[in-house]
């Protein structure tokens, strides 16, 4: 993600690319980052931390570098966007914090289109009511590491709140041995790993006679990446606080619907 992000950046006339931060331990730390990752020269070091002005830091790394950049942007007064999933609750903490000071987006996908199905998924859950039986499928390559996905575990947040339960006892991860029958306002979420699968979620409402499916497919890396740094483009001089990827999804209906 990181080298699709630097590569989209570096073709964008609107972005200038002034620094490129890694691990502390990373080999190619001094070099330049667009020889390294791109083949191509962009004058921009690679470094360990964010030493210079910048208008927005787009994080895709790791969970535990998460709370080190939030320092590092609030020490700079720089914005940032996380789009690192895996994320404990003391990364949560620290944004909040940061977003005292600093414009801060976390979210478990960089996607329009995800937001857009989350928007939909809402309406039909509040639409449909009790009688429609909920279930969240996610597909991702064999190589994810976290399990469900961050992103069917945000899909599952916003119908739990659109049906009014508690997701902690709503949610059915999966499903083995002698279950019973369903319950009523039950949320199944399943994950599903194999090949080189970049994202699909699916939310299923199955009713008497009737089954509705919203489903989301991600060919591309190029997907999130391009969705981070609209992002960006978006955070970049807004005033501190908590933004999500639905302010950025109006901001970007209404710059190209001229309003």
């Amino acid at each position: 993600m990181g080298t699709r992000i630097l590569s989209l950046a570096a073709e964008a006339e609107d972005l200038a690319i002034v620094a490129a931060v890694e691990r502390a331990d990373h080999p190619g730390l001094g070099k330049d980052a667009g020889t390294l990752l791109l083949g191509k020269t962009l004058g921009v070091p690679l470094t360990p931390r964010l030493e210079v002005e910048a208008d927005c830091l787009v994080d895709f790394s790791h969970p535990s570098a998460t709370v080190p950049r939030l320092a590092e942007c609030r020490r700079t007064k720089t914005a940032i966007v996380v789009g690192t999933t895996g994320l404990d609750p003391g990364v949560e903490r620290a944004a909040e914090e940061a977003s005292r000071e600093i414009p801060v987006l976390l979210s478990t996908n960089m996607s329009l289109g995800v937001h857009l199905l989350l928007a939909l998924a809402e309406e039909a859950a509040r639409r449909l009511g009790p009688e429609f039986d909920v279930e969240v499928i996610e597909v991702h390559h064999r190589q994810k590491k976290d399990s469900p996905s961050g992103t069917a575990l945000t899909i599952a947040r916003t119908l739990a709140q659109a049906m009014g339960v508690d997701l902690e006892k709503a949610a059915a991860h999966g499903r083995k041995g002698n279950v019973g029958p369903r319950p009523v306002s039950e949320i199944g979420i399943h994950a599903v790993r194999g090949g080189d699968v970049v994202g699909e979620h699916t939310v299923l409402f199955a009713g008497e006679g009737e089954r509705i499916e919203l489903v989301h497919k991600a060919s591309s890396r190029d997907t999130f990446a391009r969705g981070a740094l609209r992002a960006a483009r978006f955070l970049a001089g807004r005033p501190p606080g908590r933004y999500t990827m639905a302010n950025v999804l109006s901001w970007n209906v209404n710059r190209h619907s001229g309003s």
